[in-house]
């Protein structure tokens, strides 16, 4: 212990304590009083914030306006220019209109109700023509500010409870599986057409771009022959561009094998649930339908590819080759059309959610759907009674134990049975060449 002049004892470490104190003591001072200068200006400055500017935007002459444009008995633009505008007839408008804007149901953000101050808000007719017009043209949620009358928040909420409200309601009839009498008119019109036994459409796959991907998943999105983030959309279509399987989601950076090992396209058949689909084809039977497909897809039972390079001798092959790849371009065409008809998945998604993104996607193909019933292109129709069995009913064969499961599987993927298939419908085309031609 030393001491000091005075000849007195210091006590070192207790000195040493009460100045670390002393310097605590100030630092906290100084930063308690810093924390409450930085809550004063956040106070005076949410003080100054300005409140949210209002503008009367005349929402009930809006409705007016676009009311006697199109839906008065003599308005002012007729049926063609709303097919154009709308993308479909005014008929199949006013359904979903009506079906979003039932009383009572859990779609009540399409029924017109009124504010806090009781003024009337937007129609029906006002929301989904705004959810549409983004939809068709691809256009910002601003644009329909200065037509429809309503804002850019408030078109970017129609925009996606419109396209959640048509999957929830249309999406079991037109984007369900197909049912015994889908499965007979598919078979019975492809073979009509395209001269192919047992097709059930083409399978394909396109990808969407991404814009606002978040910047952690782009290299799982990016593909190197895209160059920018993309998001896949597996599809099946039949002659009449009718979409009867849409699978969406998978990152761009997959392939269409990928892609397929993912899909839930087969699920039926490895279940037994699928329904009946037999065939001969040069005199051979075959119990399970199958698809169209590109030179990527693997050779399984349920694809049928063509050949790459034919031998130039072979005229039969070269003949397969040629009715093969015309035949399965119905899904790019659909795809075409899909995209011609709705802007928005022509251009780059916008949204930073996948969840959102899909509501798009399949909103747009269930409209693409009902607009081919509408115009009566469709090869099935949606007539079910009652007393017609569940597509989850039918069952062909065992239960599914795990051992069939298995069994199935390799059925699916053989690829013996898929080379048999082909080298029949190899024969069946040359014997039919002049009836087709």
């Amino acid at each position: 212990m030393s001491t000091g002049n005075d000849g007195m004892p210091i006590n070192i470490p207790h000195m040493l304590t009460q100045m670390f104190e002393q310097l605590i003591d100030d630092d906290v001072e100084e930063l308690a009083l810093q924390l409450f200068e930085l809550d004063h200006e956040e106070g005076s400055s949410s003080q100054r914030r300005k409140k949210r500017k209002e503008i009367d935007r005349d929402r009930v002459g809006g409705d007016e306006r676009l009311w006697n444009d199109y839906f008065a008995p003599s308005p002012v633009y007729d049926e063609s220019f709303f097919r154009r505008r709308f993308r479909m007839r005014i008929r199949l408008f006013n359904r979903i209109v009506t079906d979003l804007s039932v009383p009572g149901s859990h779609w009540k953000y399409f029924t017109q109700r009124y504010d806090a101050v009781g003024r009337k808000g937007f129609s029906p007719i006002q929301k989904c023509t705004c959810a549409i017009r983004q939809l068709a043209y691809g256009a910002t949620a601003d644009q329909c500010d200065e037509y429809i009358r309503i804002g850019e928040s408030t078109a970017l909420e129609c925009l996606h409870k419109f396209c959640r409200s048509i999957v929830e309601i249309y999406s079991p009839v037109y984007l369900r599986r197909p049912t015994q009498d889908d499965v007979e008119r598919l078979l019975a019109k492809h073979e009509e057409h395209h001269g192919f036994p047992g097709m059930l459409g083409s399978i394909d796959c396109m990808h969407w771009s991404w814009r606002n991907c978040p910047t952690s998943w782009r290299g799982q999105y990016t593909r190197g022959d895209h160059g920018h983030p993309t998001i896949m959309l597996e599809a099946v279509a039949s002659y009449d561009l009718w979409i009867w399987h849409a699978f969406f989601g998978v990152a761009g950076s997959n392939n269409d094998i990928n892609v397929l090992n993912q899909s839930p396209l087969f699920n039926q058949v490895l279940e037994g649930n699928a329904p009946q689909c037999n065939f001969t084809v040069n005199g051979h039977d075959y119990d399970k339908g199958y698809y169209l497909a590109d030179g990527i897809y693997p050779e399984w039972a349920t694809l049928v590819k063509s050949f790459t390079y034919p031998p130039k001798n072979n005229l039969k092959m070269k003949y397969y080759k040629k009715r093969q790849e015309s035949s399965r371009k119905d899904v790019e065409r659909a795809f075409g059309v899909l995209q011609g008809r709705w802007a928005m998945i022509r251009g780059a998604g916008r949204s930073s959610t996948i969840p959102v993104l899909g509501d798009i996607m399949h909103a747009c193909i269930i409209l693409h759907n009902m607009i081919v019933e509408d115009e009566g292109r469709s090869i099935t129709n949606w007539a079910r009674e009652d007393h017609e069995p569940d597509p989850e009913s039918y069952n062909n064969g065992a239960p599914s134990q795990f051992q069939t499961q298995l069994e199935r599987y390799a059925n699916l993927r053989s690829q013996e049975a898929h080379q048999a298939l082909r080298n029949d419908l190899i024969e069946h085309l040359w014997a039919n060449k002049v009836q087709h031609d």
